[in-house]
């Protein structure tokens, strides 16, 4: 793994009205890693991801992604940085009105401009064989089951070739089996192309099939840090009481 830093977050704060939610987040995530981030409900998890791609202003502090801090930009010149990054919501959050190819079109044409209906064609199977489900191009969402549908959000953030991808709770709502499966298929994504993650879970075997490190937060700041093995072993009780 190189050991190059991609994203770095220097003493974030966000509150909502007189809810403080991030008090001071340190953290940073090499090239080609997968971070996991840990937390209870509430404690800031998601907020993290959404400011890192301006979903959500923060109140304090830096985040610099490729080297440029983007507390500093408007959405003009936001938007190269966040073309290249690919973020996979809860829900998967397909268009129900649409087809499994369709929903990949779109996002495609809204990315890339200029591209030939061919080469539309082209990587929507190529993304679709990138999550096994290429015998399901023609679908609508609700004809998915939710494993499916999880693997469709991944074939759409994967058709942008992003360098980083945001997991937001991937495995959220999923039976064992299918969860085992959609972590091993995050696993196999980082490893084919070579890309940098934040995974944001409740789900510990997601965790430990996925992550290079963990980040555990706490009250709005990173409580522990380490790698699965480390942290399960951890001295400190309140971590401990994730891996049991």
């Amino acid at each position: 793994m190189e050991n190059k830093i991609i994203i770095s977050i220097k003493n974030l704060h966000k509150s909502f009205g007189k809810n403080e939610v991030l008090k001071g987040i340190n953290l940073t995530v090499n090239k080609g890693e997968d971070l996991v981030i840990l937390g209870r409900s509430g404690s800031g998890k998601s907020v993290t991801i959404k400011c890192l791609v301006g979903l959500v202003e923060s109140d304090k502090g830096t985040i610099k992604v490729f080297g440029t801090d983007i507390t500093q930009l408007r959405d003009n010149a936001l938007n190269p940085i966040r073309m290249r990054i690919g973020f996979m919501f809860q829900n998967g959050a397909l268009y129900d009105s649409m087809s499994v190819a369709q929903n990949l079109a779109f996002t495609l044409k809204h990315h890339t401009k200029d591209l030939t209906k061919e080469q539309i064609e082209k990587k929507i199977i190529e993304a679709l064989d990138n999550v096994g489900l290429k015998e399901a191009i023609d679908k609508m969402p609700s004809e998915l089951s939710g494993g499916m549908r999880k693997r469709i959000g991944l074939a759409r953030t994967l058709i942008i070739e992003p360098e980083i991808i945001l997991y937001d709770e991937p495995t959220s709502g999923l039976d064992t089996i299918t969860s085992r499966e959609i972590s091993e298929l995050i696993v196999s994504v980082q490893k084919k192309f070579k890309t940098t993650s934040i995974i944001i879970t409740h789900d510990m075997a997601c965790a430990k099939i996925t992550s290079n490190r963990i980040m555990i937060l706490n009250n709005g700041i990173i409580h522990a840090e380490g790698t699965y093995a480390e942290l399960e072993k951890s001295k400190d009780q309140w971590v401990r009481s994730f891996f049991i």
